[in-house]
């Protein structure tokens, strides 16, 4: 596909997506927002994994653009949601460009480790620091949008939801376009021969670093959507658990397609949600046998099926 291509796909699949809002049933639209943050986030996790590397501790970014928007709200007085989740990504940003440095020269095990180590120090500071409400976090007020209150007469996420709407839509978009240039691919070098691409005159570590920043800003978007959908923000969002998510999504999607992740993330949450209503004492579980069964039955992700089945429209000839 080509870029215009892609931005028109782009634009019908958001004007699909925010006409099919008004007609979700209340708890559809607020998982659907949840979802979308952490598909968000996870977006910036294979942006990481196309280096070859595998993080760990997206939830310290995930918590920081939580952090950052909600205390922004509270302390700063500003409830306009747009302004919050920029704010919210701006601080996962800033994290990213302090971090970053350090973890560039690290790889495979090592950077895993550094990683979810800082997600677990930012946790544990969090924890105990009572100004930010300790192990409870802190009750964020409803957002507004530009001066106005949320609409009344639809779901009361509804506006959320829209928000993340565009911004998912627009982040796959611009990240699909950026996996097709020179500096996307360059990222697969990377993966294969750091040797190589050194000879080619390109910095491996300013790569990495790059992309470092670009997946740490994404999930301070993510966290910023999520503080705004449940009105909360704690500790936990820096958890390994919560870090672990993000990469059980980006394993469900693959590396190939950026539609998969958050066809992952849906599904994630849908499973979460039902298993803890119908099996509360064993959700866990349930995640883990539906985990499992991915890995065995669909070990490239639901990106591989659909790039399979784009590939067999080609060869008999109809439109991809």
């Amino acid at each position: 596909m080509t870029n215009t291509k892609i931005i028109l796909a782009a634009t019908a699949t958001l004007a699909a997506l925010l006409a099919l809002g008004p007609f979700l049933p209340g708890w559809a639209t607020f998982l659907g927002a949840v979802a979308l943050a952490k598909g968000i986030t996870a977006l910036g996790l294979v942006v990481m994994l196309r280096s070859g590397l595998l993080s760990f501790g997206q939830g310290l970014f995930y918590c920081v653009g939580g952090y950052g928007a909600g205390l922004l709200m509270l302390w700063g007085d500003v409830t306009n949601a747009v302004v919050l989740v920029i704010a919210g990504g701006l601080s996962g940003l800033v994290a990213g460009l302090l971090i970053g440095p350090l973890l560039a020269g690290y790889r495979k095990i090592f950077f895993a480790t550094l990683t979810l180590a800082l997600s677990m120090l930012v946790h544990g500071a969090l924890t105990k620091a009572d100004i930010l409400g300790g192990s409870d976090g802190l009750n964020l007020r409803p957002p507004t949008f530009f001066g106005l209150e949320q609409t009344t007469g639809l779901s009361p996420v509804f506006a959320i939801y829209a928000l993340a709407c565009v911004i998912a839509v627009a982040s796959a978009c611009l990240l699909r376009i950026h996996f097709r240039s020179v500096r996307g691919l360059l990222s697969l070098g990377v993966k294969d021969n750091e040797i190589r691409v050194e000879y080619l005159g390109t910095s491996v570590r300013r790569a990495i670093f790059e992309n470092y920043v670009v997946a740490a800003f994404l999930a301070g978007m993510g966290g910023a959507l999520n503080a705004l959908v449940l009105g909360h923000i704690d500790p936990e969002l820096a958890f390994w658990t919560t870090s672990g998510e993000f990469v059980f999504v980006a394993i469900l999607a693959g590396q190939v397609s950026v539609v998969a992740i958050f066809v992952a993330s849906i599904l994630l949450e849908l499973v979460r949600s039902f298993s803890s209503q119908h099996f509360p004492n064993a959700w866990q579980m349930t995640l883990g046998i539906f985990m499992l069964t991915v890995i065995l039955f669909m070990p490239n992700g639901i990106g591989a099926l659909l790039q399979r089945r784009r590939g067999s429209k080609i060869a008999q000839g109809e439109a991809p």
